[in-house]
């Protein structure tokens, strides 16, 4: 077993599409995808939907500049890690503590900036990675710019295949 990774363009209609089929043939598969928030032809943020069909915020654009300390921002969006972590957070659990005896898909779209502002998304991450009862469906961002941590790591990892969706 070995987790899936893609990156590029449309990855998160792939994850959708490869969703489906495999919900449709029986196969165990939880966890989330993100999706776009648009308001008037304009993306004004996104938002996280577990496969059970909950949804909640990961990130809004910034009505402007602001002073919190304990704001995140990837450029113009502010990350709700609180709702995001209440939404991921027991999915990713839930998988973890599946049987050994029954394999599970993970579908977890995706693991980038604004995700890893969480370090305990991080923690369920790598879990989910080492646990023999789960295979990975998962989504990272094309190498640009600073490197991101985990996601170099996974990158790197000898149990990891990487697609290159264009």
């Amino acid at each position: 077993l070995f987790p899936l990774l893609f990156l590029g363009v449309g990855k998160t209609t792939l994850i959708r599409k490869v969703t489906q089929a495999l919900k449709s043939s029986g196969i165990p598969t939880d966890g989330f995808y993100t999706e776009e928030v648009r308001e008037g032809g304009r993306r004004t943020g996104f938002d996280v939907v577990t496969l059970s069909g909950e949804r909640g915020p990961l990130s809004r654009v910034s009505a402007g500049s602001s002073t919190s300390r304990c704001e995140y921002r990837v450029g113009q969006y502010v990350v709700d890690l609180v709702s995001f972590e209440q939404l991921v957070l027991p999915v990713l659990r839930n998988v973890n503590h599946g049987s050994d005896a029954e394999k599970n898909i993970c579908v977890i779209d995706e693991i980038g900036k604004m995700e890893l502002f969480s370090q305990a998304f991080i923690q369920a991450v790598r879990q989910t990675l080492t646990g023999s009862g789960t295979v990975v469906l998962g989504t990272i961002p094309v190498p640009k710019g600073k490197p991101l941590d985990l996601v170099e790591e996974i990158r790197s990892r000898k149990d990891v295949q990487v697609f290159n969706v264009s």
